[in-house]
């Protein structure tokens, strides 16, 4: 590519072609590839400049008088995949379960801090939860669709829960599209009426994305989504992450180290010293500076698999 074309596009308008329309189709080649380089620049830099979707400041989290996580401080970038690693019982599903309110749901537990939602706290007075578990939805480690409604119904049941008045064809739209956005479509759209129940494993879980995806949710959180899954479906999912994070941010929590090098942007090490002790969050960075060049050393020892 040439420095003029190249200059030429990355000062154009989108949607415009550099100088007008090209009259030689190499230069139309040499445009599309400069604008792709440029837009994929543009997307990194908005996801680390722009307003963040959600974070937490000092959050820790109890079970009555037990402190199961302590001060948290995290960011999520829009439009990325945040990867939660760290040992068993350290307190990874229980931070990202306050992240849309559900740790509350526990008697006897709380949590203090802020957790933030595009600049709303979450658990500020005039916070209304259902709201809240609707901006940030939710897909759990082992697929959990209404085994005997149908699949279309399991899409439904989120707007139907929330009161959204929908026509038929605005329902039929809203079923494709989410089917289609979690992969599922050309698979089930004979059998819409079917029970959600007679799906297989890794079919259930991407309807559970897909019926999460269909509240349109701000953040999506994802607790170990594969851990029930066989390879080939686990691949899918990792696929499908990779494809519905530049529509929702996504946070995921994996024991897999290699999944989380696969498909997320960020990774946040937690840990326990001690037995009995509240996990707190040792590093957090980009994941391949996270897995390849760790600051601290449990870090370096749990991705390298010398402890975990």
């Amino acid at each position: 590519m040439n420095d003029d074309a190249t200059a030429t596009t990355e000062h154009d308008s989108p949607g415009r072609t550099a100088g007008g329309v090209p009259s030689q189709p190499m230069v139309d080649e040499q445009v599309n590839i400069a604008r792709v380089e440029v837009t994929d620049a543009a997307v990194a830099v908005a996801a680390t400049t722009g307003p963040l979707p959600m974070f937490t400041r000092d959050l820790s989290a109890y079970f009555g008088s037990h402190k199961a996580v302590e001060d948290i401080t995290l960011d999520f970038p829009r439009n990325t995949v945040t990867a939660l690693i760290g040992p068993s019982g350290c307190g990874k599903s229980t931070y990202i379960r306050c992240l849309n309110r559900m740790h509350e749901m526990v008697p006897n537990a709380r949590c203090t801090g802020e957790v933030m939602l595009r600049d709303i706290d979450i658990y500020g007075r005039d916070a209304d939860p259902v709201a809240v578990r609707r901006a940030v939805g939710m897909v759990f480690q082992r697929p959990n669709p209404f085994p005997t409604k149908s699949i279309r119904d399991n899409i439904l049941a989120g707007p139907r829960f929330t009161g959204t008045r929908l026509n038929k064809s605005e329902k039929d739209d809203l079923v494709e599209a989410t089917l289609r956005g979690a992969g599922l479509w050309d698979e089930v759209k004979n059998r819409l009426p079917a029970h959600a129940g007679g799906l297989s494993g890794g079919q259930q879980q991407r309807l559970c994305i897909a019926r999460a995806l269909a509240e349109e949710p701000d953040v999506l959180l994802m607790d170990e989504p594969c851990s029930a899954l066989d390879p080939q479906s686990t691949l899918r999912i990792e696929d499908l992450i990779r494809e519905i994070k530049a529509r929702v941010t996504i946070v995921i929590v994996t024991h897999n180290m290699q999944q989380a090098a696969r498909v997320s942007d960020y990774t946040g090490f937690i840990t326990i010293e001690n037995e009995g002790d509240p996990g707190r969050l040792i590093e957090t960075g980009p994941t391949k500076d996270v897995f390849g060049n760790p600051q601290n050393e449990r870090t370096e020892a749990y991705v390298s698999g010398r402890f975990g």
